[in-house]
């Protein structure tokens, strides 16, 4: 399964027993490669609670392929699409600020509801949670095409020498189907031969840069460095970015975005020194319902844990090492809201376009808000 390019997939049925959904365990990168089954509902909510998946859309597919083995784990009882209703609320309260969770619950849903009495809810499930996924692999392909189109821009004005692309957070193939949000536009500029280079921020405390945008970079033979946090503004001062490109977990109508947290304070640095900061999104990650960011969108506040210990090898093992005394006080938001005023441009799959109302509805017409 540890493929590249267009055969990567970060879900999907297990060879010769498609009753099993597989993913791949990311709590174990970069140092294992582990692929974990996922047998009941339960599996798959436990996926996305404990963060083997992450990235908003992968945890919104996650979810769907959940809704699938609900439906396999109650198939011979009358009672079957009230159990699966349950198991999506429950599925629906692991992750709150990830607005492709319940996106994705709800398009299951629409579909269960609106069938007719003698279904099959198997096969009914299973082909939307297929369907999901094929979907997201050609949306990142487009925010890929769309973003790409930045990066030669910036290539041209340098005349071919290398252009440095900051990122944080994972936005990666591993955060999506394939691709990735923010990685696209760069896989795809290293497909063309463009000279890029990625500083890659640690993003601490669960290190999704440093174990999961590095390893899959690597993977990729993309040239990279690894930088702590706090790195990214010094290294802007000094002319060593080019463009910031970022994903988001849920994005306002009227631009906003919520990212893993440390986003901001990148978007700050990069607005200070004159540097481009685009967010790289799926429409599936656009919360249609909500203008304000800073307050609607609920922030997810994490196990102390992650602050406090530090997981990884230890010459032939893996372990946790405490890092604090243990009376320590710790706070563990997961994210932050950056203001659209602080965003150069949204790239989707339909395009790139301002953060704001009018440049998102410029993509997506049909959510124009009507008036009688």
């Amino acid at each position: 399964m540890r493929k590249k390019g267009e055969d990567f997939r970060t879900i999907w049925q297990k060879p010769d027993h498609p009753e099993v959904v597989q993913i791949i365990d990311q709590r174990r990168l970069p140092h294992e490669y582990v692929v974990h089954d996922l047998v009941t509902w339960r599996d798959g909510a436990m996926a996305i609670s404990d963060m083997l998946v992450r990235g908003a859309p992968l945890i919104g597919a996650t979810a769907a392929w959940s809704l699938y083995l609900a439906a396999i784990e109650n198939r011979d009882s009358r009672d079957s699409a009230e159990f699966i209703a349950d198991a999506a609320k429950e599925i629906g309260a692991t992750r709150p600020t990830a607005v492709n969770l319940q996106w994705a619950l709800d398009r299951v849903m629409r579909v269960l509801n609106g069938a007719a009495t003698d279904v099959d809810l198997v096969a009914l499930l299973e082909k939307e949670a297929r369907d999901i996924c094929t979907e997201d692999i050609e949306i990142s392909r487009g925010i890929g095409q769309h973003g790409l189109t930045l990066i030669e821009a910036i290539a041209q004005k340098k005349h071919g020498k290398t252009v440095n692309i900051l990122t944080h957070c994972n936005a990666g193939s591993l955060a999506t189907i394939n691709w990735g949000t923010a990685t696209a536009p760069i896989y795809f500029a290293h497909q063309k031969g463009i000279d890029v280079h990625v500083w890659v921020d640690e993003t601490r405390p669960r290190n999704q840069g440093s174990q999961l945008t590095a390893w899959e970079l690597a993977e990729n033979g993309v040239p990279h460095t690894l930088i702590v946090d706090n790195a990214g503004g010094h290294l802007m001062q000094h002319g060593l970015v080019d463009i910031c490109i970022t994903g988001t977990d849920r994005t306002t109508r009227s631009g906003d975005v919520a990212n893993k947290i440390g986003t901001y304070l990148k978007a700050l640095a990069a607005h200070d020194n004159k540097i481009p900061f685009y967010v790289a999104l799926p429409s599936t990650t656009i919360d249609w319902t909500i203008s304000d960011g800073l307050r609607e969108i609920p922030i997810e506040e994490r196990d102390p844990t992650e602050v406090t210990q530090v997981y990884g090898r230890a010459g032939d093992q893996m372990c946790s090492v405490e890092t604090v005394a243990s009376n320590t006080g710790v706070s563990n938001f997961a994210f932050d809201v950056t203001p659209a005023r602080l965003v150069t441009g949204l790239i989707t799959e339909c395009g790139i376009c301002p953060a704001s109302e009018e440049g998102l509805v410029s993509l997506f017409p049909e959510r124009a808000k009507t008036t009688s």
